[in-house]
């Protein structure tokens, strides 16, 4: 894995507008950055990203089976009593996931160790599906890349096949964000487009303007009953919602599925590793308070805890970072080495929730820059790579996107 710098391409950013890319750069900083690009080789792909990412996404299903039948685990991930039976049943009856974007660290010799898991509304999906892609066609054409040289990336194709697989020619979908926001926009529409090319209906509405009808089904802006929903907005605001309450009788089916409010949530991590204690691409993890009461003598929460947690303790008094059981961009993460603060995340808005414990793994450094691989989920395979990296050991809402190729 190598960080080459390549020359930008002529008049892109007039094509980024033109295409409706109109966040390439934010605040004055660029968010989307070619002036160099990772480089990796085809069994870097395939041996350390694509099955492990494969295999990750079949263990968080397993997680998901067990953590619903225990009332622990749902009380551990802040799951509301009142929306508990919803969780469960979309579960059991199969509601259809379309995707997600595990997080890893990765430095080109392996194995990827995984971070989290964005299994409700991940974004940067045009930035990884579309855009990059371009830009390795243009670079090609160009002859900046030697021919050859391919990416990562069927992730638009897999999207297509997925949601012509779950849903019957010409279903109306509804897509929803939140009015204003560019990025997420942009993740919607990418969503929609796919579904247009599998012969599906696709209507957007801002989130805002959704209502619920007398009879409780929910409605968009022109008043259609919404049958499907595509919503960017995460379960665990949702379930706080006033709205929430008639979700189990709108007849409306969430993409994604209320199943995957125990994936998104950072508690699946420590449940990871109790499932699968050692496995070459999880990090030791634990409930931080788990850790206080063996800490204070106290014991832990179980004896298969307190054996697991004695097996990583000098690992994690190494390094750790605590992070809250539910966290957007980095926000509310400290990373502690030899128990003191290395780095702490400024924006604090998730500081109120109960946290984890995980053990570090530094990122690699490449010119300063520190990138992390999202590995994207489609159905249940790994479809492709975004790569993103930020000065910071954290990575936040600015980190630069990277295209990637795969060397010839």
């Amino acid at each position: 894995m190598k960080k080459i710098d390549l020359p930008e391409r002529p008049n892109w950013r007039e094509h980024a507008q033109e295409v409706g890319f109109t966040f390439a750069d934010m605040h004055g900083e660029p968010y989307w950055d070619e002036t160099s690009a990772y480089a990796l080789s085809l069994e870097q792909i395939e041996a350390d990203i694509e099955d492990p990412a494969t295999e990750l996404h079949a263990m968080c299903r397993e997680a998901v089976a067990q953590i619903i039948t225990s009332k622990s685990l749902m009380d551990r991930l802040a799951i509301p009593e009142a929306h508990r039976d919803l969780v469960v049943q979309s579960w059991h009856q199969g509601d259809p996931e379309i995707y997600g974007r595990f997080d890893l660290a990765y430095d080109g010799k392996g194995p990827a160790k995984l971070l989290e898991y964005n299994a409700d509304t991940p974004t940067s999906l045009y930035e990884s599906a579309a855009f990059q892609w371009q830009w390795l066609e243009d670079q090609l054409a160009a002859g900046v890349l030697a021919k050859g040289c391919d990416q990562f990336n069927g992730i638009h194709e897999a999207l297509v096949a997925r949601f012509a697989a779950v849903f019957a020619a010409d279903t109306d979908l509804h897509f929803t964000a939140s009015a204003g926001n560019v990025e997420d926009y942009a993740t919607v529409e990418a969503m929609a487009w796919a579904a247009r090319e599998a012969g599906l209906g696709a209507h957007y509405c801002d989130l805002e303007k959704i209502a619920v009808s007398k009879d409780g089904q929910f409605l968009d802006d022109e008043d259609r009953v919404i049958g499907v929903l595509f919503k960017l907005y995460p379960w665990e605001d949702l379930f706080r919602d006033d709205y929430a309450k008639h979700i189990a009788t709108s007849g409306c089916l969430f993409l994604e599925p209320a199943w995957k409010a125990v994936l998104s949530n950072k508690g699946l991590l420590p449940v990871l590793w109790q499932m699968f204690e050692g496995h070459p691409n999880l990090l030791p993890a634990f409930f931080e308070q788990d850790i206080s009461d063996r800490l204070a003598g106290r014991g832990a929460a179980a004896p298969d805890v307190a054996a697991a947690f004695g097996r990583a303790e000098a690992q994690l008094i190494a390094g750790h970072v605590r992070k809250p059981i539910l966290s957007r961009e980095g926000a509310s993460v400290s990373i502690f080495k030899q128990g003191e603060v290395i780095e702490a995340a400024q924006n604090n808005d998730y500081a109120e929730h109960p946290r984890i414990i995980q053990a570090y793994q530094p990122l690699p450094q490449f010119d300063g820059f520190r990138p992390v691989i999202g590995a994207w989920i489609v159905g249940d395979t790994c479809a492709g790579i975004g790569i993103r990296e930020d000065r910071s050991r954290i990575t936040q809402d600015l980190s630069r996107f990277k295209p990637h190729f795969i060397t010839a």
